[in-house]
Formats: C-alpha cells, structure tokens, sequence
C-alpha cells in the first residue's frame, strides 16, 4: 500500500475497498464479510456486536437488522456509528466512522426477497434483543409464523430494514513485522473530497 490514491473508494474505477472485500472474499473464512458494529445508546453507553455486510458501493456500506433491536434503538437516537472488518489471514484490518442511514424500503424488500424462508421466519419469530425465557418459546414462535405464512410468500415485517453507513473517515491497516504497521487514513472534507494520511503504528 504504498501509492495513496486521492480516494479510498473509487481509484480508476475501481473502488480500492471492493478490491480488499473481494480479497477477503477468496479466504478461508466462514463469514468474510462479518464486521464489529460499534453504536452508542442516549446516555452515550457503547455497544459492539458483528453483523453481516450485505452491500457495498460508493455510498457506503449497508447491514440488515430488526430495527426494534438494541442497535436499531441507539441507531434512531444517534446515527454516529464504527465498523471494524478484521482479515487475520489477509494481515489486513478496515476501520469505518460514519452516519447510519436506513435504505429505502424498495432495497429492503430486494434484500428480504434474497433470504432463506427460514430466515425470513425467524425475523418475524424473534422479538430480537428482548429477554427469552427458553428455546421452546422461541421455537413455537417459528411454528406460528411457519402456519401463518403456509404455502404463501413471506412478507418483510415492518420492524425489519436495512441501514446505510455512509463513511466519513476510513482507516486501512496492513500488517507488518515488528508491529510496525501500515495505517492510511481518509478523512472526508466538506464538498466531498478527501484528505489522505498516514498515521503511526
């Protein structure tokens, strides 16, 4: 990584991070594309967890979740968000800060109408993040909606969409011996471009 493209997502056309997704995508993980999802609730208390990136492009990068869920709680209240994508056999980590916006419904549906019917299930199955008292009760929710939706299309629940996390500073990190790290840093101006950096390991 030594040359610094003037613009982390598009370089002759071709975006620099899809080149890195596309690398990630070749390796020998389970799920390449898990990224940690850092939000913060109204009193300013954090939360981490991983989701799946669904979709990338020049807009950003976008995750699906139950928007009733703790992260679609802290999302409504403070769209401010961190991504972490971590690529031990590539020696690469991606750092993403951004604003968390929801997608139109019209690209939700696309998504939802991509899922495993028993995925779609359980989205309308699980009151996500909210206390459980045994498996048993999850599992006769699946049932319910299993009956409900027989032999018919399965709908996408209200409460179920995506977001959009549009980057306002990227960090590329590349692994290097004795800890000495390469990081490059792109931060967003106003007006849209971009300023690039290096940082120190």
């Amino acid at each position: 990584m030594t040359d610094l493209p003037p613009d982390p997502l598009y370089l002759e056309s071709v975006a620099l991070v899809e080149s890195l997704l596309q690398r990630a995508r070749k390796t020998s993980l389970r799920e390449p594309l898990a990224m940690s999802l850092a939000t913060a609730n109204p009193s300013g208390h954090p939360s981490v967890r991983v989701v799946l990136l669904r979709g990338f492009d020049a807009s950003g990068f976008v995750f699906y979740t139950n928007t009733h869920s703790a992260k679609g709680q802290d999302l409504a209240a403070n769209p401010q968000v961190a991504l972490g994508f971590h690529w031990d056999e590539l020696g690469e980590q991606l750092r993403v800060e951004g604003t968390a916006r929801p997608v139109s419904p019209e690209a939700a549906d696309a998504y939802w109408a991509s899922r495993p019917r028993g995925s779609q299930i359980g989205a309308w199955a699980s009151q996500q993040s909210q206390a459980l008292v045994d498996m048993q009760t999850l599992a006769r929710e699946v049932e319910k909606f299993e009956q409900q939706f027989e032999a018919r299309e399965v709908p996408r629940p209200e409460h179920w969409s995506g977001y959009r996390v549009e980057p306002r500073r990227i960090e590329f990190w590349h692994n290097r011996a004795d800890r000495l790290h390469e990081r490059i840093v792109y931060e967003q101006r106003e007006g849209g471009s971009w300023s690039v950096g290096r940082l120190y390991p």
